[in-house]
């Protein structure tokens, strides 16, 4: 108990208990007009009890309860086959592959740009501020055009959600790319040059490693933009398979709490997408020395 107390484990869990009860308490709040309505129509008089345990239990609330959601989770994760269109595992993979796809292709061509920038003073004039300026035009406005653009030459799946996946994923690792390979000061590079160091060894031995702490970070960032504009992507396609579906038909139909698994399901595909960046981080810091 005092271990928990002085480390994080009972503070997280205090601020989880919190949001669970304020979730509650919403729930209650923004389904108690139906309820009232419904007892309106039917001449009932409910009591205390019976009005919350409605508000919690309703089909379709506007609000879904957490125990709602859990329920909807598991029934999406352990109740489907695989296979199955209602499984959140088979619509959660069909929206992770074109995750990783994009982030690959994002990162990539943020890296190379970020290469090109830190030794071309032409392309750090003309490049970034156009990297920037991509940043500012809304992904709500993107995607559609590019679907179309896409679908008119007859591609469709996977490939269109990766490109809208890579345009929100190249800016951070761009950025954070080119703040790491310019960490070396000068009398580092000064001491490169006196060993006659070429620019290859410079990039390879000092700023290359100097930007490993930099990248990964940008990769965290990058990787959850990534599932945002796969997820984005999958809204205007029309898809019948991903989360992004999964969201859109629920909104179709008034099915919240097929919603809100969805929302979960995405929160925690982010959260071990992260994870999984953190853990390569570490194994890779600690080879170079770098890190404990």
């Amino acid at each position: 108990m005092r271990r928990g107390a002085q480390g994080r484990t009972f503070p997280v869990l205090t601020v989880l208990l919190a949001i669970v009860a304020i979730w509650y308490f919403a729930a209650i709040g923004m389904n108690a007009q139906w309820v009232r309505d419904q007892a309106a129509r039917s001449d009932t008089v409910l009591t205390t009890t019976q009005f919350v345990g409605q508000t919690l239990t309703l089909d379709r609330p506007v609000l879904p309860a957490p125990h709602q959601v859990a329920v909807g989770l598991w029934d999406g994760i352990a109740g489907q086959k695989v296979t199955s269109k209602r499984s959140l595992i088979y619509h959660g993979w069909v929206t992770l592959s074109a995750t990783l796809a994009g982030f690959a292709i994002g990162s990539l061509a943020g890296i190379l740009l970020a290469v090109g920038i830190v030794h071309n003073r032409a392309m750090d004039q003309s490049v970034m501020p156009w990297a920037v300026a991509s940043q500012t035009v809304p992904i709500l406005a993107i995607a559609p055009m590019v679907i179309v653009v896409f679908a008119s030459a007859g591609v469709t799946g996977l490939l269109p959600k990766a490109v809208i996946a890579a345009w929100l994923s190249f800016f951070p690792v761009l950025v954070g790319m080119v703040k790491g390979l310019r960490t070396p000061d000068a009398m580092q590079l000064d001491l490169m040059r006196s060993w006659s160091a070429s620019q290859s060894q410079q990039f390879w031995r000092l700023r290359l490693p100097s930007s490993m702490p930099y990248l990964f970070a940008s990769l965290k960032v990058a990787v959850a933009a990534a599932l945002v504009g796969t997820i984005v992507g999958e809204l205007p396609a029309g898809a019948s398979s991903g989360l992004g579906a999964r969201l859109l038909s629920g909104s179709y139909y008034g099915q919240t709490v097929q919603i809100w698994s969805a929302l979960f399901t995405a929160a925690a595909l982010a959260a071990l997408l992260v994870t999984v960046i953190g853990l390569i981080e570490k194994l890779t810091l600690q080879r170079m020395g770098l890190a404990r």
